[in-house]
């Protein structure tokens, strides 16, 4: 029993110890566990060079980590095994988490540069009046593709992805949402349509489409584009943007079906431990040349009107990557489905994504 007892202090005094030696580790950085912000982003959606100066002129640490999924992002913020200060969900995913008290509401008084935000990406229906959320980056979903690869040929409709000349030349998002809501788009329904026939439809319709599929894939698809391994790629117009960069005979085209209008917000989880520097980041984010530099690394749209004449005119002034109001306005911002209805959705995918093995 006496060295059962002896063993037990020698551990207290090693953690008591390793925990001092810690907190002076910190405090030598000239941080410590109150100017410490942990922020829950999608890979490789930031600059991180303007991460690091909002370290060097706040003092405050920044540990920054990433989701591939907003189901997977919420569901570790429910968990609490993290206390995330910040985290940048898509829309749906914000109205949910709303109704769900997952999120702090924002104070507007300490986001002065909330005013650089352009009106119309302002006070949308998944966060009425911004009470929750702040505008990060927007976009489409859409069809990039090579011409040269094609023979010339030319894409603008989702329909056209069923030709039979296009055997094992398409790249697929690895994603419910996305690629239910084409087949549904291609079949003039609405990409939020919870009629379980029209699901099933459409869930039939991509089956016929397997030959066509080279791979269902997450980020690769930028790599595997770029290199002219297919031809064709359902993607995020950030992503189109920066594999255009490398390759300028590639297209890039919203259907004229109709599409998604998406929209990724920054908003403070519930379990925040540092909502005054989460206010602060924020802030930092929306200023006009941050943002622009911000934009300039990432490639999708700013919200940012005051940072768009920072831009290069050639970027600002492509219509692909930022379409004008009119169109748009015909394009739907995918909806809170509720779980039933989601799981349906995910189920259906599923099952696609093994037919074709």
């Amino acid at each position: 029993m006496k060295k059962l007892i002896q063993f037990m202090i020698a551990i207290v005094l090693v953690s008591a110890v390793l925990w001092y030696a810690i907190t002076e580790l910190n405090s030598a950085q000239g941080y410590s566990g109150g100017n410490t912000l942990t922020i829950y982003n999608w890979g490789d959606y930031i600059n991180m060079d303007v991460v690091e100066q909002f370290e060097k002129e706040t003092g405050v640490k920044v540990i920054y980590e990433t989701f591939d999924s907003n189901e997977a992002m919420k569901t570790k913020i429910e968990q609490g095994g993290t206390t995330y200060d910040i985290a940048v969900p898509s829309e749906y995913m914000i109205d949910k988490m709303i109704k769900e008290d997952l999120l702090i509401p924002l104070d507007h008084s300490k986001l002065p540069n909330l005013g650089n935000i352009d009106d119309r990406f302002m006070d949308l229906p998944f966060d009425p009046k911004n009470k929750y959320s702040v505008p990060y980056f927007w976009g489409t979903v859409g069809i990039v593709y090579n011409p040269s690869m094609l023979d010339g040929k030319e894409i603008s409709s989702w329909n056209d992805l069923w030709d039979e000349d296009l055997k094992n030349e398409i790249l697929l998002i690895d994603g419910a949402r996305e690629v239910m809501g084409m087949a549904l788009n291609s079949l003039g329904y609405s990409l939020n349509d919870t009629n379980k026939e029209h699901m099933l439809e459409a869930k039939r319709k991509l089956d016929t489409l397997t030959p066509n599929i080279k791979a269902i894939v997450g980020d690769e698809n930028r790599m595997l584009i770029e290199n002219e391994e297919a031809a064709i790629g359902l993607v995020w117009s950030g992503v189109a943007a920066e594999i255009m960069w490398e390759n300028e005979e590639l297209e890039y085209v919203v259907p004229v079906e109709g599409s998604n209008l998406w929209f990724d917000n920054m908003v403070i989880p519930k379990t925040a431990k540092n909502v005054e520097a989460a206010h602060q980041f924020i802030n930092f984010m929306l200023d006009a040349e941050v943002a622009a530099e911000n934009t300039e690394y990432v490639s999708y749209s700013t919200p940012n009107k005051a940072a768009m004449p920072l831009l290069d005119e050639e970027l600002t002034g492509d219509e692909r990557f930022y379409p004008p109001p009119e169109l748009t306005e015909k394009l739907e911002v995918y909806e809170n489905l509720g779980k039933r209805n989601l799981a349906y959705y995910n189920e259906l995918f599923l099952e696609f994504k093994m037919h074709g093995k």
